[in-house]
């Protein structure tokens, strides 16, 4: 029997569930951080600054929130720490999440930027036997809200966000065939992406050595003096091409040879000379350029008529303001209006004139859904497995920075702490692919989304009781899922 001081009456009627907090995705997220290594690593490099939290568990709670509920540092302070149980997991109080330690975090980190980079490759290695041979290379822009005067690398330029009135930076990332990330590097907006091509490759080869790999990349990189300086340096590539060079390969699309390379793709070889050509035709693709280009046919056909219309009542009667029409609808409707023949005003007749070239609109049609690859792979001559390492390209790593890691857009107005913010969000990157690794033993079909989802069910709630002597008694409880 239990003595008498360790027993208590509770009244179960006056059971009360308090403060349910997230728990099952928050404890995932810390134990991923450990299994990388990134609590001993930042313990190393952020003990000597003082504080009355350590600067590690800071920056833990950061990359956690960006791996679970990406947002600002502002609302992680106010609205996310309060609503999960990461002072339970993390052992501290809510200093810890206060908003300018939070800030001030940032500032302490950019300096062991390559150290990280390093560190995550021995990783790659030791968890999941990753190589390094196939290397992918690609660039995001993300754009700054409010102003960005103190950012040297925030520029204006052309905007793949639809944010031509912000000004942006752009983000190069490397990873592997498996989506492990190596080094990544910040460039300024302006700068043209087939320059940022030689500085990553001789990154990449100061921290892993000169291995004779494979480098996938897209058309903008391509040029044909960065391909030469691969093949000059023994390196091989598989790039995409940019879309003029699809003209010189049209024969080929109606030719038969194809082979499914999945569902919707289907891939065709094309050798030639020096490299080898991939010839690539998505149906998805297919569905979806003809309906954008009926569409914009239907809405120039639709002004011809207008205007058609209004010089038959002689509406518009000046040839001069007539042509002024028409070159504003060749303005207008550019994309569409190389399929013109002419379009001209016939003054004797008072009416308008247009005529399509049938031909060059039909071998459109034809490209409809097409690309090409282009390759320097000796001894890899199998178009399947050639489509489906450049399909990665565009896939897991490049899309989950944007819509899952959510980089876009940037708050910050220091440069040192927008690249401290990008740093984040690489480590949220880098926690979002371990989970996904270690999932796919035993959930193969969840993607890492769809199992943090899961797990956020499970929360953490005080269980509150009143004794039979007037007191109260809570114990903290973890639901069971």
């Amino acid at each position: 029997m239990p003595a008498a001081d360790d027993v208590i009456e509770v009244r179960l009627s006056s059971l009360r569930v308090r403060e349910p907090r997230r728990f099952g995705d928050c404890w995932a997220g810390c134990r991923l951080w450990q299994e990388l290594g990134l609590d001993a690593f930042w313990q190393q490099r952020l003990e000597d600054e003082r504080g009355d939290v350590l600067w590690a568990k800071v920056l833990e709670l950061l990359a956690v929130n960006r791996l679970l509920d990406p947002r600002s540092e502002l609302f992680v302070h106010e609205k996310w720490f309060p609503q999960t149980a990461m002072d339970v997991l993390l052992d501290c109080d809510f200093a810890v999440a206060h908003k300018d330690r939070l800030y001030r975090c940032l500032d302490r980190i950019v300096e062991h930027k390559s150290a990280l980079e390093q560190h995550l490759a021995a990783k790659w290695r030791n968890l999941f036997g990753a190589s390094f041979d196939i290397i992918l290379y690609d660039q995001m822009s993300t754009y700054f809200e409010g102003s960005s005067q103190a950012v040297d690398k925030a520029k204006r330029g052309y905007s793949r966000d639809h944010r031509p009135d912000c000004k942006q930076l752009v983000i190069a990332l490397v990873v592997t065939a498996e989506g492990f990330p190596l080094p990544y590097e910040i460039f300024k907006r302006n700068k043209i992406d087939s320059t940022t091509l030689k500085h990553i490759v001789e990154a990449v080869e100061t921290k892993h050595g000169k291995a004779r790999r494979v480098w996938v990349f897209d058309r903008g990189i391509t040029t044909e003096d960065n391909l030469q300086w691969l093949r000059e340096r023994g390196a091989c590539y598989l790039v995409g091409t940019p879309k003029p060079q699809l003209n010189a390969f049209e024969q080929h699309l109606t030719e038969k040879g194809w082979q499914k390379a999945s569902s919707e793709v289907e891939v065709k070889l094309c050798p030639n000379d020096n490299d080898v050509y991939v010839l690539a035709r998505s149906q998805g693709r297919v569905q979806k350029e003809h309906a954008m280009r009926r569409r914009v046919l239907k809405a120039c056909v639709r002004d011809l008529i207008k205007l058609k219309r209004s010089v038959a009542r002689g509406s518009i009667k000046e040839s001069k303001l007539i042509e002024r029409r028409i070159a504003h609808l060749e303005e207008r409707h550019r994309p569409i209006w190389r399929f013109l023949k002419h379009c001209r005003h016939d003054e004797m007749n008072k009416r308008i004139e247009w005529q399509w070239n049938r031909e060059k609109w039909q071998a459109a049609v034809n490209r409809d859904g097409a690309y090409l690859l282009r390759t320097h792979w000796p001894g890899e001559h199998n178009v399947t497995e050639l489509w489906q390492t450049y399909v990665q390209l565009t896939e897991a790593a490049f899309r989950t920075m944007k819509s899952e890691i959510k980089v876009r857009p940037i708050w910050h107005q220091l440069g040192r702490r927008v690249e401290a913010y990008i740093m984040v969000a690489f480590l949220g990157y880098a926690m979002h692919v371990c989970l996904k690794k270690l999932a796919a033993k035993r959930a193969p079909s969840l993607t890492s989304w769809q199992v943090l989802q899961h797990l956020r069910k499970i929360v953490l709630v005080d269980m509150e009781f009143d004794t039979a002597d007037g007191r109260s008694l809570t114990l903290p409880r973890i639901t069971i899922p």
